[in-house]
């Protein structure tokens, strides 16, 4: 990685602050689509976190080049997004079921990440959600894009 990938620019910043206010918005919208009595505990923080990060990491360091180009960027990195935030929230499940001597050991409890990731997945399939999460790393990128002509 070059040096000058690891400076903050205008792109990262706008990447990261979009990407991370989208990750709130759709950790909201994710609620209903949860069983009931669902603990989401620091759901929208964590995930808040993640969309920073993706934004900073995975988006502001693609755009820059065209238009075009930084739909991809934002695409890319709402999927980012989406994985880290799925795995995260799966291995968080699964620590719990862990602490509940609900697994063996430990091959039980990794493969139990993965299980449970596409239990997660199955609930997040709304069209809603969807559209939100699309339209938002498209803009996500174009943002970022535009703010690297603007302030580069």
């Amino acid at each position: 990685m070059p040096v000058t990938d690891r400076m903050p620019t205008a792109a990262k910043l706008a990447a990261a602050a979009i990407l991370g206010g989208i990750a709130w918005y759709a950790s909201d919208l994710v609620r209903p689509l949860m069983p009931d009595g669902t603990d989401f505990g620091w759901f929208n923080y964590v995930n808040l976190a993640l969309g920073l990060a993706c934004g900073w990491f995975v988006v502001g360091t693609r755009v820059g080049r065209s238009y075009l180009e930084s739909f991809s960027a934002g695409l890319t990195g709402m999927a980012a997004l989406v994985f880290w935030a799925l795995f995260l929230q799966s291995f968080n499940e699964m620590l719990k079921l862990a602490l509940q001597n609900r697994y063996e050991g430990p091959v039980e409890g990794i493969v139990a990440i993965f299980e449970i990731a596409i239990d997660f997945g199955t609930n997040l399939l709304d069209a809603n959600l969807i559209i939100t999460l699309f339209v938002g790393g498209i803009v996500t990128g174009v943002v970022a894009e535009w703010a690297s002509r603007r302030w580069s």
